[in-house]
């Protein structure tokens, strides 16, 4: 294999490494040389010391070094003393004799030393200030290149090297396949459609709600086209700096095409592409640029390029229009929750490497599940796994799936915490007004299970599963869905008094009162505001929700406060007319819940065998 040449970042690197090792050597060279310098090893005396013992035979030589004198003592091969003399007179003059038996040699004075201090007085600083700025210029190249980099794609490949997702892997969702096989099957035969002059769509919008299987389904489309598939959260664009996002958007497009046939996936694109107009900074915020760009991408695909753009959101109705057009988003496809016999499914998917005891009903689970995303299954598996652990079983069991199904519902328990007599009489009169007001309008669902054990946030819990799914909720359905949510504050009332009522039906109180106004606000079926409809966008930015008027007047306004208070007020009295008309049932009920803490639907309706729905209470 040929060598690679070395980068300019790591010559530079190497340079700098070297300046520093040899300024060290040197610097380390001199100091070794100050040290060890016969100089600083010789005995100082003082020159009439020396001059004495020269003129009595003691000394054998003195050198002369201008002013510096070595000396020789009598007996010794070397210089072993060192003196000084006075620089305006000679040795003779300073009391020497002529005859004296010594050998005084003169030398011219060495000023290697002084030269190798001054050069490293000079050199080192010089070495260690040029290192310093090279260091410096690294770390600024280093940032730089960082900044540089903040404008590259953080878009993960999933490519041949990862396991690949086929539609066969992912269970329910039937509809939302066939939209997308129809991408598959451009991506591996687009001549197909070429040659008859068909389009395909540039971009497809999945929209659902969290954990409906949207990213999952864009991999399907990657696994079985077998194409690069980028994927990159809306969130990752947008940067404090401003033309990051833009720039990102650019090198995405740009790897994309350069390995096309391939698919772009954005997860959660509102995070990018809400409408403009609506952020701080008016229309010229980062976030705004970024959608710009991804708007001009888009347009900017070559006939031919084979790219197609996928895109994820559960709030599509924030999107900007400009990015829903024909020409980029061409293609909306609904992702919706799954249906019994998908959720079936799904649940056999995610049980199917898992040892299951025989006696195990996923049907049932699947009918109980109602309204439970693909996530919210598969965490029920998983939470089931988890239980059986935890007994020491071989084999998920019932009570297995039972116990992780609730627990994901309605919260764990809370067996630790520990009420009082009263307030556990109190806690059952409450469950019990929402389980027998439940049982008996008509239009509500069946009671599914009673409890008193505290639960996640709440102190019991009165569970109601609709027997089967649904897709419309009428008038009648959602006014005794009202009453039954009012039961518990309105058997508090009848048994305690209005004054003695506690905080445990807050809860309570902010359902009905959201169910109410949606009934007016969202559903047009308000009293005098019967078939109008008056949408908040609860979803926009702080900034946009202060500066964007509601769409109704004031009047409006008061009349749908007086139709949501008269709907909670109708409410509140057709759950004490249906709890005063049945208070022995009611007062069983409660007992019951006191002794057994928790009761399942065949036990409800032995209890309430006798409950029945009074004339006042009827709608119909």
């Amino acid at each position: 294999m040929a060598a690679t040449a070395p980068s300019p970042k790591k010559k530079q690197n190497t340079i700098l490494r070297l300046t520093l090792f040899w300024a060290i050597i040197v610097f380390g060279a001199l100091i070794i040389y100050a040290l060890t310098s016969p100089g600083e090893q010789l005995k100082e005396v003082s020159l009439s010391d020396v001059i004495k013992r020269a003129n009595e035979g003691q000394v054998t030589k003195i050198v002369v070094e201008g002013n510096n004198l070595t000396v020789t003592p009598k007996g010794s091969d070397t210089a072993t003393e060192r003196s000084t003399k006075d620089p305006s007179s000679s040795l003779q003059e300073q009391g020497l004799k002529n005859d004296a038996p010594v050998e005084v040699a003169v030398q011219t004075p060495s000023n290697t030393s002084d030269v190798l201090w001054n050069l490293a007085i000079i050199v080192i600083p010089v070495l260690l200030i040029a290192g310093f700025f090279m260091f410096m210029m690294r770390q600024a190249q280093g940032q730089n290149n960082q900044a540089l980099g903040f404008g590259k794609s953080k878009a993960k490949l999933y490519g041949e090297d990862k396991k690949k997702v086929l539609f066969k892997d992912i269970a329910g969702n039937e509809s939302a396949k066939q939209d997308l096989e129809e991408v598959v099957d451009f991506l591996k035969h687009p001549k197909k459609y070429e040659t008859l002059g068909a389009k395909i769509p540039k971009g497809v919008l999945l929209v659902g709600n969290p954990g409906t299987g949207k990213t999952m389904l864009a991999r399907a489309v990657a696994g079985e086209a077998n194409v690069p598939f980028f994927s990159i959260s809306g969130s990752e664009f947008v940067e404090m700096f401003v033309g990051v996002g833009a720039s990102r958007v650019r090198d995405l497009f740009a790897k994309a095409k350069k390995n096309a046939p391939a698919i772009i996936f954005i997860d959660e694109i509102d995070a990018v592409g809400r409408r403009r107009g609506s952020g701080m900074g008016g229309g010229h915020d980062e976030r705004e640029q970024t959608l710009n760009q991804i708007l001009v991408e888009m347009d900017g695909f070559e006939t031919g390029a084979n790219v197609i753009v996928l895109a994820a959101t559960n709030r599509a109705d924030v999107l900007d229009p400009a990015l829903l057009r024909p020409g980029r988003f061409d293609r909306r496809t609904n992702i919706t929750l799954p249906e019994r016999k998908d959720r079936e499914a799904i649940l056999a998917v995610h049980f199917k490497n898992k040892p299951v005891d025989d006696s195990v009903n996923i049907g049932a689970l699947a009918a109980k599940t109602a309204g439970s995303s693909g996530a919210d299954l598969a965490n029920i598996a998983n939470e089931a796994a988890i239980v059986a652990a935890r007994r020491d079983s071989k084999k998920i069991s019932n009570a297995d799936l039972t116990e992780a199904f609730e627990k994901v519902a309605i919260g764990p328990e809370r067996k630790t915490k520990v009420m009082n007599d009263e307030e556990k009489l109190m806690t059952a009169y409450h469950e019990a007004g929402h389980a027998l007001v439940g049982h008996v309008a008509p239009d509500s669902d069946p009671v599914h299970k009673v409890t008193i054990i505290p639960r996640g946030a709440t102190g019991g819990v009165t569970w109601f599963l609709p027997p089967e799914d649904r897709s419309y909720t009428s008038v009648i359905e959602f006014k005794d869905i009202l009453a039954r949510a009012l039961g518990g504050r309105v058997a508090e009332k009848i048994i305690y008094g209005s004054e003695r009522v506690t905080t445990g039906a807050g809860s309570d109180l902010r359902k009905a009162t959201e169910i109410a106004r949606d009934m007016i606000i969202e559903q047009g079926m308000g009293t005098k505001l019967r078939d109008q409809v008056f949408h908040e966008d609860n979803g926009g930015m702080v900034f946009d929700k202060m500066t964007h008027e509601r769409p109704y007047s004031d009047d409006t306004a008061r009349e749908i406060d007086a139709e949501v208070a008269e709907l909670v007020k109708e409410a509140s009295r057709r759950a004490e007319s249906i709890l005063n008309a049945n208070r022995e049932s009611l007062d069983k009920l409660a007992k019951a819940l006191v002794k057994e803490e928790t009761i399942d639907e065949k036990r409800v309706e032995e209890l309430l065998k006798d409950a029945k729905l009074p004339k006042e209470a009827a709608l119909y």
